[in-house]
């Protein structure tokens, strides 16, 4: 199924959130939450992510996960990314409790397309300390895609993952999966590269945004997106395609801010301070821009 058709069907279908110039969102995408093993990409920059995460949730944001948010394609259950990275899901959930979390699902974690896995999941988790389930996401619908409208002019921002219409990673996803999990999942410890992702083949990268973008501009419809791991920020005059990037750099993260009517990239990024300890920062890669700026050539 086509790029542009399966686009559509998302358009069409997804859910809106109202927004103003007062509203504070942020994205984050590919995290690939693993069991804590070699194979855990996400692993390594956990501490960033819920570094960034704290920032966020102090200044008011509401997170916005883009898909892959869980690598479900390598590891058989939830529980054991649970419980590898229990610290991180508490933190989410503290945006979940005060309406401030929207979950997107991705090509790897589709699972959460299913209401009954998402219940039998997500909404509870056992806490060995009360020694009962204790409510995690409750009640939480994972989307496959989400609309940003703006309250006063109606204008749209379409939030999708990007997998749509990437044969192997939509249509043949239980093909790719297999052979993730019992092939490639064993040459990438030894740093092979997998031609099925599109984040370590430049040539699928560019396809898979090609069509993204060229279903933007028949739409004049502004997407941001993951899925690539390959951050990308337009400019005013470009078609208005913005990629968040991933979660599992080599000892940095990438997101995309909106704050003030303004569309920025940022990256999270360990470094050493003056006194040379470790600390973690964060810069504005690309941006700030108006969004309004992108919204001059809709019809």
């Amino acid at each position: 199924m086509s790029t542009f058709t399966r686009l559509d069907r998302v358009l069409n279908a997804s859910d809106e959130i109202l927004i103003d110039d007062t509203s504070r969102l942020v994205f984050l995408s590919d995290c690939h939450r693993g069991d804590n093993s070699k194979a855990d990409d996400f692993a390594s920059n956990s501490s960033i992510y819920c570094y960034a995460l704290e920032y966020y949730y102090k200044r008011g944001y509401t997170y916005v996960e883009i898909g892959d948010g869980d690598e479900l394609w390598e590891n058989d259950y939830f529980s054991s990314l649970l419980q590898a990275h229990g610290n991180v899901y508490l933190q989410m959930r503290k945006f979940h409790q005060e309406g401030r979390l929207y979950m997107i699902w991705g090509n790897h974690d589709i699972f959460k397309s299913r209401s009954r896995y998402v219940k039998k999941n997500l909404y509870e988790y056992y806490d060995p300390v009360t020694q009962k389930s204790e409510p995690l996401f409750d009640n939480i619908k994972v989307h496959e895609g989400l609309i940003l409208r703006y309250r006063d002019t109606n204008h749209k921002i379409l939030i999708v993952h990007g997998h749509q219409g990437d044969l192997l990673n939509d249509c043949l996803w239980p093909l790719s999966r297999f052979l993730v999990r019992y092939i490639w999942r064993h040459f990438e410890l030894l740093r092979c590269r997998n031609p099925i992702s599109p984040a370590r083949n430049a040539s699928r990268t560019n396809t898979i945004e090609s069509n993204i973008i060229r279903w933007i501009k028949a739409n004049n419809q502004i997407v941001i997106a993951g899925h690539t791991h390959h951050a990308a920020f337009a400019r005013p005059g470009e078609a208005p395609y913005f990629n968040d990037g991933c979660c599992v750099n080599n000892d940095y993260i990438t997101g995309i801010e909106i704050q003030n009517g303004e569309i920025m990239l940022v990256e999270w990024y360990k470094k050493l301070s003056d006194r040379g300890l470790p600390e973690i920062s964060r810069k504005i890669s690309a941006g700030p821009e108006k969004i309004n700026a992108f919204f001059l050539h809709d019809s």
